[in-house]
């Protein structure tokens, strides 16, 4: 990826404008603040980190960030301008056993997560760990510092998996993991991260703000993990074909990473405290349809490949969450459309010369 020598040559200036304009006065709030984040070099990391600065500059916040990351060569490598930026420090160590940096913090951004599926039940006990006992560790350097606001950075898996009787997925549906499979783990660690945080918060005086993050696409995103679309993005961008793993009945929703700054940053500046939001996208497709969405946008010429069949017994896999809440309560909603973000994604990648966006 190219060095960008400021943020006025960043590729991102658009979204990041855009993320600027629909929070509005909400960033007032930071003003001469400092910011403690754990996960500030992955996806959502960078997406945070990028948007900050942007405010910070355009606004004239007087705002600072401290990072704990596990590899700060690594991330400067990645993105160097926010790396070097001067509101920007980095503590190195681990989420579970980090060493507590001094000075005062009036909030708290936990976006940390081991994301990589576990394919033993070692590994599941692994990420169910770093889960849950860096959420313990977080949760008690913020006691330690008196924090304002604690933005935990949950997920939909919390939900289990989803009925096929249920559309879109409410923060009241009560399904959840299968706690006897250890493929569970991170979604198990993250219910018992919200369950820890709101109990510390409600301890210890301070808000906590709780997002439960679903599907999304956008610069910074892997290419090679666990998403389809990012896989697909990596398959056109080879020349194709775009290979389904599955047999694409699968349903998803994704929500552009620029859109989804808005709804993360408005719900922990505004939104009310232990009451989980659920973020993402309600336009539902197909992980069909989504192939062929890419295959268009990138004017590929090789077929599709669907690994397997259908199975007509079988039910569909759905992931798609109902935003009501979120829509109601602090007026948040999809602006971007897929076919935008999966062209501003492709963009973006091609504007860095193929820069890679695996962490």
């Amino acid at each position: 990826m190219k060095a960008q020598k400021n943020t006025n040559d960043n590729p991102l200036k658009e979204d990041l404008d855009h993320i600027l304009v629909h929070i509005k006065g909400l960033w007032n709030e930071l003003r001469d603040k400092r910011i403690f984040m754990t996960g500030g070099t992955g996806f959502f990391g960078c997406w945070f980190l990028e948007s900050f600065v942007r405010a910070n500059e355009k606004l004239k916040l007087n705002a600072s960030m401290v990072v704990l990351t596990r590899d700060i060569k690594a991330f400067r490598k990645k993105v160097p301008h926010l790396a070097n930026h001067p509101a920007i420090h980095f503590l190195v160590g681990d989420v579970r056993s980090f060493d507590f940096p001094k000075g005062k913090f009036d909030f708290i951004i936990h976006a940390a997560a081991s994301l990589n599926p576990p394919s033993n039940e070692k590994e599941a006990l692994d990420v169910f760990d770093i889960t849950v006992e860096g959420t313990r560790r977080v949760l008690e350097f913020a006691r330690k510092c008196k924090v304002k606001k604690f933005l935990l950075v949950s997920s939909g898996a919390v939900y289990g998996k989803q009925s096929t009787q249920t559309a879109r997925i409410s923060e009241d549906y009560y399904g959840a993991p299968d706690p006897v499979d250890w493929r569970s783990a991170y979604a198990e660690g993250k219910r018992a991260a919200e369950f820890l945080t709101v109990l510390k918060a409600r301890q210890c005086g301070f808000e906590v703000k709780i997002p439960r993050c679903f599907a999304f696409v956008g610069p910074f995103q892997k290419l090679d993990g666990q998403w389809a679309l990012g896989n697909f993005i990596r398959d056109g961008l080879n020349g194709g074909p775009i290979v389904i793993k599955g047999d694409g009945t699968a349903i998803r929703s994704y929500l552009y990473a620029a859109d989804l700054m808005i709804f993360l940053w408005t719900i922990f500046l505004k939104g009310e405290s232990c009451v989980p939001y659920n973020v993402g996208s309600e336009k539902e497709i197909n992980i069909r349809s989504l192939a062929r969405q890419v295959s268009s946008v990138l004017k590929l010429k090789k077929d599709i490949v669907i690994s397997k069949k259908p199975d007509i017994k079988a039910q569909i896999d759905r992931y798609v969450p109902s935003i009501k809440r979120a829509q109601k309560k602090l007026n948040l909603k999809q602006r971007v459309t897929l076919r935008d973000a999966i062209e501003k994604t492709i963009n973006y990648i091609k504007l860095n010369e193929g820069g890679n966006n695996n962490e």
